[in-house]
């Protein structure tokens, strides 16, 4: 790793599914805890490569004293919140950029102020220092004042957030060759979110299908997502656009079989009768993509004329966050790092948008790293043994071990049935809803019969009950005296929601105490809320 290196990358804040509560309960946590935060308040800000290497022995100084050798950094830190703030707004505009896509020629052009030899000039300014066949037609005028118009406020948020992500995208592609105008290509694909997801599965910045991202050596399990990390994406981007270009050489067929595949493209060119320029095959290209080349040359066009046009971006203090990697040697949580290292889940999230649950996991032959500003990476690195020891000791005080690492090859695809509701299927599997619709693309909890869903069980599915059984099978067991500590089924109730009602009560708690196997509950069955006998 190399000394103060700085990383030019930014991500959108999209809050992520699992918040993992740590529990203190053993009092081998709490003893490691409270040691290891004793420890961190001595730390300052040490070289991640130095400190690796040479652990030192920092005499005590008191909190105040740390935070105060810190003070020139905190006018960075507020732009920094500032930023979050930004990214975390523009989160929602992917929908608007993929709804635009299949809208994309409506015609405005009597309220824009753009006379068609004007046009026509930039555009040929623009073509002769691309690569791209930038021509005037009156299709692509149509789609620049649409965006113009029904678009504006969305290009200029773009303009604004472009600032953090593209001098990262410029780097990654003038090292594959590819030209720096692909760029533009984000905003059409994803508009600046690394974590949007479109309805048939494509993930991330670049807008990866899983068997293309795992082509390009793009990561997916349950716990990883490189699709969604901003260096990994745009790197496997520029390799597969260049692969494209291999084939077409035409950088406007490449970015048109990026979208609807190489085989569309082949096909729109024979039954076009042989043209291979992309205006001429068009009509011959799937609907969405005869979209897309025509807004990515319309974004490129506003965004190099944007003065022109009065489009405002607001402007960066600070354009990048300053950060470095760490190798992580042991599993561990966002919320355990928060807590002992000082910084906030949220920027943990921005900082590491790959990771899916806020977990980064341990997996034999596999490397992961954690990103962290510099100003907390000594803290970490000089820690090391201590903070592992820590997340471990929580880890194993926990009534539910954190789940197994499951594969794409371990997913399972279940058919929705009469009666079925996301929280009763997330029950079944051991996951959460919000996973569930993650995973399959949902924007509500509606649920049709015979729809089928891609899980990632972590419940083993052996252990699961046949969705035929008609209720729980239970054992006679003696209930304590206190009522308190007795709950009566409900009609609607489910060990789920029993648990939810009583905290520090889980699933495998009920169904130990009360010798049940199954899911399934009779209302009027009266349950102990406790391993007691009175």
């Amino acid at each position: 790793m190399k000394k103060n290196q700085v990383h030019f990358w930014a991500t959108v804040l999209f809050l992520t599914t699992l918040s993992i509560n740590a529990q203190e309960k053993d009092s081998t946590a709490v003893a490691a805890k409270d040691s290891l935060l004793g420890r961190l308040e001595n730390v300052t800000g040490l070289d991640a490569a130095t400190s690796a290497q040479t652990p030192l022995n920092i005499p005590a100084v008191s909190e105040n004293t740390v935070k105060g050798k810190l003070k020139d950094l905190e006018e960075a830190y507020q732009y920094d919140s500032l930023w979050i703030q930004v990214l975390h707004e523009n989160r929602i505009l992917f929908d608007e950029m993929y709804a635009e896509l299949n809208n994309i020629e409506v015609d405005t052009s009597n309220t824009v102020d753009l006379p068609t030899d004007t046009l026509k000039a930039r555009l040929q300014k623009l073509d002769e220092r691309t690569p791209f066949n930038i021509a005037y037609n009156p299709s692509l005028e149509r789609v620049i004042k649409s965006f113009l118009t029904r678009k504006r406020g969305l290009m200029e948020r773009m303009l604004t957030a472009s600032q953090f992500y593209f001098p990262l995208f410029e780097q990654e592609l003038d090292s594959h060759d590819v030209p720096l105008e692909v760029k533009y290509l984000s905003i059409v694909e994803s508009a600046l979110n690394p974590k949007a997801r479109s309805r048939v599965g494509a993930t991330g910045l670049w807008q990866f299908m899983y068997t293309t991202g795992k082509m390009y050596g793009l990561d997916v399990s349950s716990y990883v997502d490189e699709r969604r990390d901003p260096i990994a994406s745009t790197t496997a981007a520029a390799k597969y656009l260049k692969k494209l270009y291999g084939i077409f050489n035409d950088w406007d067929l490449a970015l048109a079989a990026y979208n609807s595949g190489p085989g569309n493209v082949n096909k729109a060119i024979r039954r076009s009768g042989g043209y291979k320029n992309y205006w001429n095959i068009r009509r011959n290209l799937p609907r969405e993509t005869a979209g897309y080349v025509p807004a990515f040359l319309a974004t490129m066009y506003l965004f190099e004329y944007a003065e022109e046009h009065g489009l405002k971006r607001e402007r960066a203090e600070r354009t990048y966050f300053e950060t470095d990697t760490v190798h992580v040697k042991s599993l561990i949580t966002f919320d355990q790092i928060s807590e002992l290292v000082d910084i906030p889940v949220a920027q943990l999230e921005i900082l590491n948008p790959s990771y899916k649950l806020n977990i980064i996991p341990k997996v034999k032959g596999k490397t992961y790293t954690l990103r962290l500003p510099v100003k907390h990476i000594g803290k970490f690195v000089n820690n090391e043994k201590e903070i592992y020891a820590y997340a471990k000791a929580q880890e194993d005080s926990r009534e539910k071990p954190l789940p197994k690492l499951i594969t794409d090859n371990e997913r399972i695809r279940y058919k929705v049935k009469s009666g079925d509701y996301l929280g009763k299927i997330a029950e079944r599997y051991g996951v959460g809803v919000s996973q569930i619709k993650r995973w399959n693309g949902l924007r509500s909890n509606n649920l049709r019969i015979g729809q089928r869903l891609t899980i990632y069980p972590r419940n083993s599915v052996a252990t699961v009950a046949s969705p035929s059984a008609k209720a729980s099978s239970t054992k006679s067991v003696s209930l304590p005296k206190d009522p308190k500590k007795v709950h009566v089924v409900q009609s609607g109730d489910s060990l789920w929601t029993i648990s939810r009602k009583y905290p520090g009560v889980t699933i495998e708690n009920l169904k130990k105490w009360n010798g049940i196997r199954g899911n399934n509950l009779k209302p009027g069955t009266k349950l102990r809320l406790c391993n007691c006998s009175s």
